[in-house]
């Protein structure tokens, strides 16, 4: 039994991750950290995992702890400050916060603001986008977790990109509900601001743009001009992508099929469907792709929950691989349609 331990443990992010590991055959929970909920039984703090844990949130990690795998579910900076004693200690790393998915520092300091303080160990973290790089991850130590708009973005565009199918720059349209923004309230998230609107929001200044743009790079081998911008919707968890890119001009959609068909048809957790649609992903590490041909624009959408496929879902899958188990073990339920 693989042995696990969640920094970070009482948002959202973290709520999901002990949720999954809860009730995971390879993968006991053995700790969950938390500075505000310290001694607090989980179960209390989160009613849902009654009868699921006996656990209590502790402050933080003993130094002598015996973990197999930590995950990080801390903001950015938090984690590069963590990591390197757990590596130092031989235990692998799942880092849900941005501070690993960029691998050039300067980038790092110009989208988050502040320096990169672990350059010793970025070199060696892999992108942790199951199904496009599995097979670095398979012997990873420390992994980066993807961010929720970037694995619902790539994921929709991958097969377009890597196919050569498509010129030119990609528009991103993409929707998120709140608990993307975490549990802090904040004048946008608050429920009478949100509630019955839809709204742009950080507009060319979203963190997960160089993210997106350094995949797509990485896939394709090319600069890729992306247009992304973000839109809060007024629920709580999912999130649908739309994206836009020309399409070449000897390219069927018999062509474009077959692309979706060749990268996804064997992935458990990839659905090719017509129109994707959040209530079918949600509760779920599902992610459903679908694509459109409109004259010479290809449209391809996405949809999947930002706390699971998008986060605490995506990072117990990487586990799951990191340590030679099958990718959907503890994974392996539907959404809840609603």
């Amino acid at each position: 039994m693989i042995k696990a331990a969640v920094v970070g443990g009482s948002g959202y992010t973290g709520g999901e991750l002990a949720r999954i590991l809860s009730r995971h055959p390879g993968i006991s929970l053995e700790a969950v950290t938390s500075r505000q909920n310290a001694g607090i039984p989980i179960s209390e703090a989160m009613p849902f995992l009654k009868g699921f844990t006996d656990l209590s949130f502790i402050e933080r990690l003993p130094d002598d702890g015996d973990f197999d795998v930590v995950f990080l579910a801390t903001p950015h900076t938090a984690s590069m400050r963590i990591a390197p004693a757990l590596l130092e200690r031989g235990i692998r790393v799942v880092d849900l916060s941005g501070d690993y998915r960029l691998k050039d520092p300067r980038t790092y300091e110009k989208w988050y603001g502040h320096q990169h303080t672990d350059l010793s160990n970025l070199p060696r973290a892999v992108y942790g986008l199951p199904e496009l790089f599995r097979e670095d991850i398979v012997d990873a130590d420390l992994v980066a977790n993807p961010g929720c708009y970037p694995t619902c973005t790539i994921l929709s565009l991958a097969p377009l990109l890597r196919y050569g199918l498509v010129d030119g720059k990609v528009i991103v349209d993409a929707k998120s509900g709140t608990s993307g923004a975490g549990q802090e309230p904040t004048r946008s998230t608050h429920h009478p601001s949100c509630a019955g609107s839809i709204t742009p929001y950080k507009v060319g200044a979203h963190r997960h743009s160089p993210e997106i743009k350094a995949t797509l790079d990485r896939i394709t081998g090319k600069d890729i001009d992306v247009i992304f911008t973000p839109h809060l919707l007024p629920i709580v968890r999912g999130m649908l992508t739309t994206s836009y890119a020309s399409i070449k001009d000897d390219v069927t959609r018999g062509d474009v099929a077959a692309a979706y068909m060749s990268a996804y048809g064997e992935e458990r957790f990839v659905r090719v469907t017509s129109v994707p649609a959040i209530p079918a992903t949600v509760g779920s590490n599902f992610c459903d792709v679908g694509f459109e041909l409109v004259g010479s624009t290809v449209v391809a959408m996405a949809a999947l929950d930002n706390l699971v496929k998008g986060a605490a879902g995506q990072a117990v899958q990487n586990a799951n691989i990191m340590f030679h188990m099958d990718e959907a073990t503890g994974l392996d339920f539907p959404g809840l349609g609603v």
